[in-house]
């Protein structure tokens, strides 16, 4: 019924197509190694392989999809490690269908999309259980001091025009140092630098 669900509401759109569903994570991973698609729904709580499981494999893939996480607990580690396995981030699956139409858009468009509203609480969740952070990460030392900054404003949730606001600089400067700081860490993407900033401790 679930996925019904969203593919009535998917389907309803003139730009989105779905090209195939799944039961469960091994499932989809066959299915996804035939059957070409830009963007994937994944479930975190499936049988046979968990959400976590199937998005590693996944994006292990030359040309993978981007992979976004839906989840019904608004405090799900399997969320977080998700992302740590190469999701493009996560979203509740009570969100409005708006904001899952927008979120399938904007990992589409190569960037990443977290839950606004929790993660600051998931983070707090997983540092309880999390091992301590590397406090010399050998992804920081080709960092500027300014990059550096970005990196932990990143790591609080601020959007690109927070970020500029707080540093006093034009957006595009910012647009500039996120894109550098990608090149510089290897992460893929947004999500995946507010991951190094807590994994660090910068935050």
């Amino acid at each position: 019924m679930v996925r019904a669900g969203f593919r009535m509401l998917v389907e309803s759109q003139p730009d989105l197509v779905v090209v195939g569903e799944a039961g469960d994570g091994r499932e989809a991973v066959d299915r996804l190694a035939v059957t070409g698609c830009d963007v994937v729904l994944m479930d975190v709580r499936m049988p046979v392989l968990d959400g976590v499981g199937a998005t590693a494999l996944v994006t292990a893939r030359p040309g993978a999809p981007r992979v976004l996480v839906l989840t019904t607990f608004d405090l799900d580690e399997h969320a977080f490690a998700a992302i740590r396995a190469g999701a493009a981030g996560f979203l509740l699956k009570d969100a409005a269908p708006d904001d899952l139409l927008a979120a399938i858009r904007t990992v589409h468009a190569g960037d990443a999309v977290v839950a606004p509203s929790t993660t600051r609480r998931l983070l707090d969740h997983v540092a309880a259980s999390a091992p301590a952070p590397v406090a010399d990460d050998r992804r920081l030392r080709e960092l500027t001091d300014r990059e550096r900054q970005v990196l932990v404003l990143v790591g609080r949730g601020r959007s690109n025009q927070e970020v500029a606001a707080d540093l006093v600089v034009a957006e595009a400067t910012v647009k500039t140092h996120v894109s550098r700081l990608l090149a510089k860490t290897g992460c893929r993407d947004r999500v995946q630098l507010v991951v190094l900033a807590f994994e660090s401790g910068l935050v």
